[in-house]
């Protein structure tokens, strides 16, 4: 099959697998639609009770709902209750719940009073205050399951709230630090241990303040130096070099845990979509992400691209110009193209049309927002046209530095700034700040 793709031909075979892929998308698609609407109930009712009962932003509140749902406030309100009896702030109860809303979920007498109550009588830990401070900083504290764990990872945590060891020895911010205590069993056993994968992360080169050190952390303390090698190892022999290898560690740390097979088989099937293997490694460097990659994501973002006109060389283009490609959703792919390609477009007049060859040129075009940069920018542009101000630069518009991938203030500076009409130009501001999503 992909001997006719390198071909430039759509196979038959991937036909043949699409229709059967909507097929059986299409016989289940029926029975998930009461669940799709309950669904919706329970996040409405969710989002109503974050901000009735815990004051949360809709912001907040919407990003909740999204990851936790309820059809009563029954178990909800038994929760606050608990914390409130147990001496927390409406403040702090808030803030536990935006960091680790799950608890809404638990049981507040079988689940969540027992963990207080043992939290709360462990020798050190008398004191009301304590435990409101470390629960409050690290809610996932009573997520967990088992006493032993629980009674290891209080004093873990505890001890570096109070003597804030991780920002004196190595400016590792708690806020940072905390989730990672609780993140993985292994981490938090071995004191020694953990402050030397500290000590180690810090050496390599990484930014104690980014999450990427926070990421690296992981890798490092749940791998041994000889497993390491290994790793390093897989890379050399796809023709890696040992600085590469470690270059694209700090890019996306959890590239050295990558197993062998996942790495050797997203290298043969980019060999397989075209790319030569010094391509490959380019990729790589680039964008270690994509390492981790499926065989089947790879393969449905090469049929989206097909789907939409690109043949296998345009695909082979975008794809070393902007390996991020990958990642990008077929919805998005799809919007994006068929808006700046699609002849007759009501935001557009017909010489602003983007061509399938600017967008291989500049493929980081299909990762931007519709909403924020690309409908705003182009009805600033529909305008201008309409009164033909543009002249000359009407034929460059697929140029990057013109319309969609430069900064605003460049945008703003070239085509909305630059006019001496001041009624005009608050027009095309007010365009351009306007609601315009599609």
């Amino acid at each position: 099959m992909y001997s006719m793709i390198l071909h430039g031909r759509r196979s038959l075979e991937l036909h043949k697998w699409l229709n059967l892929r909507v097929s059986v998308q299409n016989v289940f698609s029926f029975s998930s639609t009461a669940s799709a609407r309950d669904g919706k109930k329970e996040q409405v009712f969710t989002f109503s009770y974050l901000v009735d009962s815990l004051g949360l932003t809709a912001t907040q509140a919407e990003s909740i709902s999204k990851k936790v749902g309820f059809k009563d406030k029954g178990n909800p309100d038994s929760v606050l209750s608990l914390f409130r009896k147990y001496g927390f702030t409406d403040y702090q109860i808030s803030s536990i719940i935006k960091n680790y809303p799950r608890l809404l979920l638990l049981d507040a007498e079988k689940r969540l009073g027992p963990k207080l109550q043992l939290l709360k009588s462990m020798k050190g830990s008398s004191s009301s205050h304590q435990l409101i401070d470390t629960v409050t900083k690290v809610p996932k504290l009573l997520g967990m399951k088992g006493d032993k764990t629980i009674s290891r990872y209080y004093d873990v945590v505890k001890e570096t709230i109070k003597s804030d060891k991780s920002s004196k020895e190595l400016g590792v911010p708690q806020r940072l630090l905390h989730p990672l205590l609780v993140s993985d069993r292994k981490l938090a056993c071995g004191d020694e241990k953990f402050k030397e994968s500290l000590k180690k992360v810090v050496e390599m080169g990484f930014d104690p303040t980014s999450s990427q050190f926070v990421q690296a952390l992981g890798a490092v303390h749940l791998l041994s130096d000889k497993a390491i090698e290994e790793k390093v190892n897989v890379y050399k022999k796809l023709g890696l070099s040992e600085r590469d290898v470690w270059e694209m560690f700090r890019k996306y740390p959890i590239s050295i845990r990558f197993l062998e097979e996942n790495i050797t088989q997203t290298f043969e099937v980019l060999k397989k979509c075209g790319l030569t293997e010094e391509e490959i490694l380019s990729v790589f460097k680039k964008y270690p992400q994509c390492i981790g990659y499926s065989r089947q994501k790879i393969f449905n973002s090469l049929k989206t691209f097909f789907g939409l006109g690109f043949n296998i060389n345009e695909f082979v283009m975008m794809v070393k110009r902007f390996p991020e490609v990958l990642n990008i959703s077929p919805e998005k792919v799809k919007k994006r193209t068929r808006f700046l390609v699609k002849k007759k477009n009501k935001f557009m007049v017909r010489k602003m049309k983007w061509s399938i060859k600017a967008l291989v040129s500049y493929p980081e075009v299909l990762g931007i927002s519709m909403k924020k940069r690309i409908v705003p920018r182009c009805n600033v542009m529909k305008a201008l046209m309409s009164e033909g101000l543009l002249g000359d630069r009407e034929n460059k518009l697929d140029e990057k530095e013109s319309v969609l991938l430069c900064t605003d203030q460049e945008f703003l500076d070239r085509f909305v700034r630059n006019h001496d009409d001041k009624e005009l130009e608050a027009e095309l501001m007010a365009i351009f700040t306007g609601d315009c999503a599609s």
